[in-house]
């Protein structure tokens, strides 16, 4: 895919699926902004991108911190001029992952943060660039937990569905404005294709870079008439 001549913001960067979106919009020429709250795992994996030829800034910060997000959206913006695809990637979803009944409000809170607020920071930050632009990519990252619903992970299952209704929300609103905004539910994804092979009908888990490829694919011209949908990546997930 073709990215030459865009600028795309990219968080949770330092690793996993983060990082393997931020690669392939590498590989297709795309100059790139990457967040990450381990700012020195960020930098190493910044370095890896930019010995392939690519401007690659950073800035270490908690998406769930409202001036650092900002901050970080307009910083980008003045580096480049614009921006035009946003990857909101970070999120967590192993803290305390236990029985609704044995969960813990703070527990609560710290994902609702991350995962809600995060998105809608950085979201709220891109558009006006976007809307004055004329051009944009967004897309978000929810769960099958979102979809499917995991038990002993209802905290995490509830912040992912609130981004796959906010993505069609929004799609509705900008979409005519040529911004596009979709949503990726991965299922079980891991750097060892034989863990959790029980997940899925494919027997195996699927690949940070094939996670990445649709979020790709939903962030180049090639999606240019695809908005406010959820793509699940789950091998066929049997479920559990």
């Amino acid at each position: 895919m073709n990215f030459q001549g865009r600028c795309a913001i990219v968080t949770g960067a330092a690793a996993g699926i983060g990082f393997a979106s931020a690669e392939l919009l590498a590989e297709g020429g795309a100059s790139l902004y990457l967040t990450d709250i381990d700012g020195e795992k960020l930098e190493e994996s910044a370095q890896k991108l930019r010995e392939t030829g690519v401007t690659v800034y950073t800035a270490a910060g908690d998406v769930a911190d409202e001036k650092s997000a900002y901050a970080a959206v307009a910083d980008a913006a003045q580096k480049f001029g614009k921006i035009d695809i946003l990857v909101n990637n970070a999120g967590i979803y192993r803290l305390k992952r236990t029985s609704f009944a044995d969960s813990e409000p703070d527990t609560w809170r710290r994902k609702i943060d991350v995962n809600i607020y995060g998105t809608l920071y950085y979201t709220h930050a891109v558009l006006p660039h976007m809307l004055k632009a004329g051009y944009g990519r967004i897309v978000n990252l929810s769960s099958v937990a979102a979809v499917y619903g995991i038990a002993m992970m209802t905290d995490y299952s509830m912040t992912k569905g609130a981004i796959l209704g906010f993505t069609k929300a929004l799609a509705k609103e900008v979409t005519a404005s040529g911004i596009t905004v979709n949503a990726v539910s991965p299922g079980s994804i891991s750097d060892d294709p034989d863990k959790m092979p029980n997940h899925s009908f494919m027997g195996r888990s699927g690949s940070f870079r094939e996670c990445a490829q649709v979020i790709a694919f939903l962030a180049s011209e090639e999606a240019s008439y695809v908005s406010g949908q959820n793509y699940i990546v789950d091998g066929c997930r049997k479920l559990m």
